[in-house]
């Protein structure tokens, strides 16, 4: 009832993956539209996966969703496998696969639409077969062929695995294993730079267009202590999300090494021991670093689906016995009673979100869509907010984030704010190239909206969870449809929980 029964995405960003798929199996243009090349996909495989669904069974928006919900089988058979391993009941290994589940809030992932399940799939394949591999003391060629492929794909499923290649050959080579950390860097990093020469020679940056945009990197231009600070003290330690992602796993693995310590092992054993439970401090530390945090607790799934499958097999007996275990490790059992709560925090927001995440993007981004595609469908259009308008409409776009448009990653990357030269460029190009209106979030351009730019209307939803903000703007560019424009907005049959306020 809340969507008028049109199923949607939780998220905008599952249209971008959606608009870039169908442009690409329709009209083999890899972009946002049908008219240029445009990087804006974050997850190069998962796009490319979907675009050959579509090719397939024909352009449908539930693609990503059966999608998903085919790799959230594979990925809880593969669990099962993992801990029939430990557990002898069978419940104790239902437990063992819920906690990890939604400790990684993986429903959320699945309705989301994005390439996370995808994500958390590929991983658990991955330690599975590493585990299989480092039980038989690295002498299980067929696992170790897994290992590679799994490792394969998930640089161009999130190029955050790197953090996790990196991580893997530092620990390898700890333990004088330099082969195969040579191997793991081989692998992991292969198709990210094939990707990266192709994507370089399309669009002059070697990584997709979102990664530029958001990601954190250093430069040579100096202020070498400030770059350092904001990686290492306000992304890490001035960081909440850090401390609720990541601390109580990091605490965990501190004990154990911490006890491993005390029995006197050598450094080789010591890491051998514990060489998974590294790999994956250092990786969410890296990921923390140089990786995000935000947004409905996606970005870290990965990581937490992996420290879930290192740490329950160590934690057995909170599972078997929790009473006698939690009254004999008094520390286990706060960490554990914190990941717990942390747990059914997560699960009870995302429920929120999943509530409310639907319609919100329903009212805004897909109303917006539904509008350009009656009056507007071939028109010059700018905006922020890109997938839902692109993939159910024909329009030519600029985006003003820098998603789909690389015009705009000079004035967005590293957390620039918007000046008098982004004023003055926007008016230009708008002008120059001939656009029509633009849908923005106003509050964006922060306080540059080009003086030529006539407002029309604001669109404003109730509730909002998940949209960016709870209304968006109508400009008319070209003065020409001003009138038409205003009488478009209101002739348009919103959705009746969009309040249209017409600006006179």
């Amino acid at each position: 009832m809340k969507t008028d029964f049109f199923f949607t995405y939780t998220l905008d960003d599952a249209y971008i993956h959606l608009a870039m798929a169908k442009n690409f199996a329709l009209h083999k243009i890899w972009g946002m539209t049908p008219y240029a090349f445009s990087s804006s996909s974050s997850s190069p495989l998962f796009t490319f996966i979907l675009s050959i669904l579509i090719f397939i069974f024909g352009n449908n928006e539930l693609i990503p969703l059966v999608f998903n919900l085919t790799m959230a089988f594979f990925a809880i058979c593969f669990l099962n496998q993992y801990y029939t391993r430990y557990f002898e009941n069978e419940h104790h290994v239902i437990i063992a696969n819920l906690f990890t589940l939604f400790f990684a809030v993986a429903h959320l992932q699945v309705m989301a639409g994005m390439e996370h399940v995808l994500q958390l799939a590929v991983i658990i394949v991955n330690i599975y077969f590493f585990q299989n591999w480092i039980r038989s003391d690295f002498k299980n060629s067929e696992s170790s062929y897994w290992f590679y492929f799994t490792l394969a794909l998930s640089g161009l499923i999130r190029f955050e695995s790197m953090f996790y290649f990196v991580s893997l050959a530092f620990v390898f080579c700890c333990i004088r294993k330099f082969k195969y950390a040579l191997f793991t860097l081989f692998w992991g990093f292969l198709p990210i730079l094939v990707f990266g020469y192709f994507n370089e020679q399309h669009s002059g940056y070697f990584f997709p267009n979102s990664v530029v945009v958001k990601g954190t990197s250093f430069d040579l231009t100096g202020h070498y202590l400030s770059q350092i600070k904001f990686v290492v003290v306000d992304k890490v330690l001035f960081n909440v999300t850090f401390y609720k992602v990541g601390l109580f796993p990091l605490l965990i693995a501190a004990v154990f090494m911490y006890k491993d310590y005390r029995k006197k092992y050598s450094f080789h054993r010591l890491v051998v021991n514990n060489f998974l439970l590294t790999v994956w401090c250092l990786t969410l530390v890296l990921h923390a670093c140089f990786g995000n945090f935000r947004g409905f607790f996606r970005y870290e799934a990965y990581i937490l689906v992996a420290f879930s499958m290192v740490l329950i097999p160590r934690l057995k007996g909170f599972f078997v016995n929790p009473l006698p275990e939690f009254k004999k490790n008094k520390v286990f059992a706060v960490l554990v009673l914190c990941n717990i709560f942390l747990m059914f925090y997560k699960s009870g927001y995302a429920h929120l979100m999943m509530i409310n995440g639907s319609r919100n993007i329903y009212e805004q981004q897909v109303q917006s869509a539904r509008f350009l595609k009656k009056y507007y469908n071939t028109s010059k259009v700018v905006a922020n907010d890109i997938g839902a308008i692109c993939y159910f409409s024909d329009i030519h776009l600029f985006d003003i984030a820098g998603l789909g448009s690389k015009e705009m990653i000079p004035f967005n990357e590293k957390g620039k704010i918007f000046d008098q030269q982004f004023e003055n460029f926007l008016t230009q190009y708008t002008v120059d190239h001939q656009y029509d209106l633009a849908i923005v979030y106003e509050e964006w351009l922060g306080g540059h909206v080009p003086e030529n730019w006539k407002k029309v209307a604001v669109l404003q939803i109730n509730n909002n969870t998940n949209a960016a903000l709870d209304h968006v703007t109508i400009y008319a560019i070209d003065h020409m449809i001003y009138d038409q424009l205003k009488e478009n907005v209101k002739n348009f049959k919103w959705n009746k929980h969009v309040k249209v306020n017409i600006i006179q």
